[in-house]
């Protein structure tokens, strides 16, 4: 199979994560995935989270790799890959955010929009990795204003976690099931069933 992989680097302001964006979406536009389609909006979303995890809690430049696989032999569509590469050893550490908090949802969301994600070294630092297969059913986050959401921006908080209820849980996928090392190697992963 091959992959088509590219790559930005990132510096350790936050400002940064809005320029990943658009250039991850002008890379999906160019990898034959419309900007306006679902799986579009779930990677650009993944791509802000990891890369505003790695710029905010590291303060390190950190390099934002997007691989995309070819359809298989069977016609299969292929995985979208996001990696965030950051010079920091700290594993990640996925929280569960309160009611009203204003941090600690990135990896909740990256757990419940990502078919797999997980950590690795890489060099003196790490790499946290998701994919999303482009033939499975994406799921839809619904938003709602949140205390310091930007009404002419659209923004919000995303409804996951204690504070939703069990039909938007479901509907968003947040599992709340923390993720723990798979074989003592540092190396975590969690996986969709």
């Amino acid at each position: 199979m091959q992959v088509l992989q590219v790559q930005l680097e990132v510096g350790p302001d936050p400002a940064e994560v809005g320029r990943a964006r658009r250039w991850a979406r002008s890379r999906l536009v160019g990898s034959g995935i419309g900007a306006d389609e679902p799986l579009a909006e779930t990677l650009i979303l993944l791509i802000s989270e990891l890369v505003t995890n790695a710029v905010v809690h590291t303060g390190c430049p950190a390099v934002l790799r997007m691989l995309f696989g070819s359809p298989g032999s069977a016609g299969s569509p292929g995985t979208v890959r996001v990696e965030v590469a950051d010079a920091s050893c700290r594993p990640p550490l996925q929280r569960h955010a309160e009611g009203d908090d204003t941090n600690g949802r990135g990896l909740e969301l990256v757990d419940g929009l990502a078919d797999r994600w997980g950590w690795q070294p890489e060099g003196a630092g790490k790499r946290i990795w998701c994919e999303v297969d482009r033939s499975a059913p994406l799921i839809q986050v619904q938003m709602r204003p949140g205390p310091h959401a930007v009404a002419a921006q659209g923004a919000g908080t995303p409804v996951v976690g204690p504070q939703a209820t069990a039909d938007q849980r479901i509907a968003t996928g947040a599992t709340g099931v923390p993720v723990a090392p798979t074989n003592g190697s540092g190396m975590a992963e969690s996986r969709k069933a």
